[in-house]
């Protein structure tokens, strides 16, 4: 089985590469989506978000997300140990996750902090798909009805593209110059041939 990690910065075009991947039957592990599910529903984490954070975050019974992104996003020391919480249980969720895909050749995990949290080494191959972040910054305010200044205050919490391209195996090109489609083709052709 060759494992895949999908990266690339908010607003890159991660879920338009996975939703192609689905389509030649690759399996996708969402890290977002997971994460937030595993913030829900992890006691582990909801314990040591509690108590880290206070018993407020879960208020409701679920993870209060926009008080959480309020604490974590302004201070760089509180993120850090919000991820060093999260991702190791997220990590454990896709090592299950993967075992469950056991008879699929190819396999993906679709994540922006894929360098951050330090998940490559869980990978045969890592894509970036990149974009201009001009486009980025559209893209990400209009899908999240938000500002372009919150969005680009996401961004800062993230690594720069030219450090993830040098880090990447790959890079899909996500712009109106490239063929996303033919793009993601090849790139599968290269995988499943090891070129």
């Amino acid at each position: 089985m060759i494992k895949i990690g999908i990266t690339g910065g908010i607003g890159s075009g991660k879920s338009v590469v996975s939703e192609l991947l689905k389509l030649y039957d690759i399996p996708i592990y969402n890290a977002d989506v997971e994460a937030k599910r595993l913030n829900d529903e992890s006691p582990l984490i909801r314990e040591k978000l509690t108590q880290n954070f206070g018993e407020s975050l879960y208020a409701s019974g679920k993870l209060d997300k926009q008080k959480f992104a309020q604490i974590i996003f302004n201070d760089p020391e509180k993120l850090r140990l919000a991820n060093s919480i999260i991702h190791p249980e997220l990590q454990k969720d896709f090592l299950r996750w993967v075992e469950i895909h056991s008879d699929s050749d190819i396999v993906a995990m679709e994540a922006a902090l894929i360098f951050e949290a330090n998940f490559q080494r869980m990978f045969d191959k890592v894509i970036m798909v990149y974009a201009p972040i001009s486009l980025r910054v559209v893209r990400a305010s209009q899908r999240d009805l938000t500002t372009p200044e919150k969005i680009e205050e996401r961004l800062r919490h993230q690594f720069p593209d030219e450090e993830k391209v040098k880090l990447s195996d790959f890079v899909i090109f996500n712009d109106e110059k490239h063929s996303l489609i033919m793009q993601v083709s090849d790139l599968l052709n290269r995988i499943r041939t090891n070129r």
